[in-house]
């Protein structure tokens, strides 16, 4: 070790913990890079050395060990050495304010959205949009439940995740969703299945509550001013609820709607493909073979969405345009975990399997169409 590392009699906090970090962990890590020199600056800690694996192979190794503890690891290279740079990781400041400004806007569309339900003229009755205040409840639930269902999975496994982004957006059901943006590597397949698979699991359970709670209450009957309405077909789960609670007819409550909206956004987000939840989730399944299935998903629904446009001659316009999506979102590919060697356990496989057959539970040929 070069003469610039030496501890000064009053080194700092942060400097002590981050140095006895590395002592801890020295003999693992010169078993992957040869350390020959050590030095420092305030809470960095610059490492010289030889590497007698892969860079990318050590990276993975080592990621986990130190991110665990606070710090993160980079390498670089300069003429004739490599450097192995440990230092705290800076955590980007969330401008929470962002994701408040999208919820109180999504909050405001859908209750527009929600009051037309209801038959309410916003342009002549602006104080009519309160109608829509139970469906608006309603659908952010739904969505909301999802996205922090990711969230919370992320934050368990020591992800750096960002808070739920709602969408709103001038359509049926006044908003485009919500997301949420993940930075920095994943950590395991393990790490990448819980992430996946959690957002449709928590989003389909608040899916089943609201539908439940919509089907309790009396449709809410209107004659549409422009003389068209949306039909929509119910998925055999939608069925199935109905059923055990003995309801029928053809019209549902708003409330009931949302959980319709939100079985059929389980639909899409579980299409195994590149980034989609279900991608997540087949891909920690499966390993890199999942890349196969990815590329095949966009021209089963291409041919999936001629087909209801052609032989059935009903709204196939859905399918071709998720597939035209899918095929972008299949040639970007999927991140590999740092870890991608370790399998998932018997338990996550099972509950996998069980989450892809909830999804077909909430899938149907033609979600809906204009009459």
């Amino acid at each position: 070790m070069s003469d610039n590392n030496r501890v000064t009699e009053n080194p700092s906090v942060a400097f002590r913990t981050s140095y006895e970090i590395l002592s801890s962990h020295l003999e693992e890590i010169n078993s992957m890079f040869k350390v020959y020199e050590v030095n420092r600056s305030d809470e960095t800690i610059y490492l010289y050395g030889t590497p007698l694996l892969d860079i990318n192979i050590i990276y993975r190794r080592l990621w986990n060990v130190f991110n665990s503890k606070g710090y993160q690891i980079s390498f670089t290279y300069e003429p004739g050495e490599y450097i192995m740079v440990i230092s705290p990781v800076q955590k980007k400041k969330e401008r929470v304010w962002i994701n408040i400004v999208l919820a109180v806007a999504t909050f405001f569309t859908t209750m527009i959205a929600g009051s037309a339900m209801y038959g309410v003229d916003f342009v002549n009755d602006p104080a009519g949009i309160i109608k829509g205040l139970p469906f608006t409840l309603a659908i952010m639930t739904v969505l909301g439940s999802h996205e922090m269902g990711h969230y919370v999975a992320a934050r368990i496994h020591g992800m750096n995740t960002s808070l739920p982004y709602f969408i709103p957006f001038p359509t049926i059901i006044g908003t485009m969703g919500a997301m949420i943006s993940h930075r920095g590597p994943i950590p395991d397949r393990k790490s990448l299945f819980d992430v996946g698979v959690s957002g449709p699991i928590i989003g389909l359970i608040a899916s089943v509550i609201v539908t439940v709670i919509g089907l309790s209450l009396e449709p809410v009957s209107v004659t549409p001013q422009d003389g068209s309405m949306i039909e929509i077909q119910l998925p055999f789960l939608f069925t199935a609820i109905m059923n055990s609670m003995g309801v029928i007819g053809e019209t549902i409550h708003p409330i009931a709607f949302a959980g319709w909206v939100g079985m059929f956004i389980t639909v899409l987000n579980l299409m195994p493909a590149g980034q989609l939840d279900g991608g997540h989730a087949i891909r920690a399944m499966i390993g890199d073979r999942a890349r196969y299935i990815s590329s095949i998903t966009p021209f089963v629904l291409l041919l999936l969405g001629v087909y209801v446009t052609y032989v059935m001659e009903s709204n196939g316009f859905i399918w071709v345009m998720w597939a035209i999506l899918l095929s972008f979102f299949a040639a970007a590919g999927h991140p590999s975990p740092l870890d991608d060697e370790s399998r998932l356990d018997g338990t996550r496989q099972f509950i996998g399997i069980v989450t892809f057959v909830l999804g077909i539970t909430c899938f149907t040929l033609v979600p809906f169409t204009i009459v």
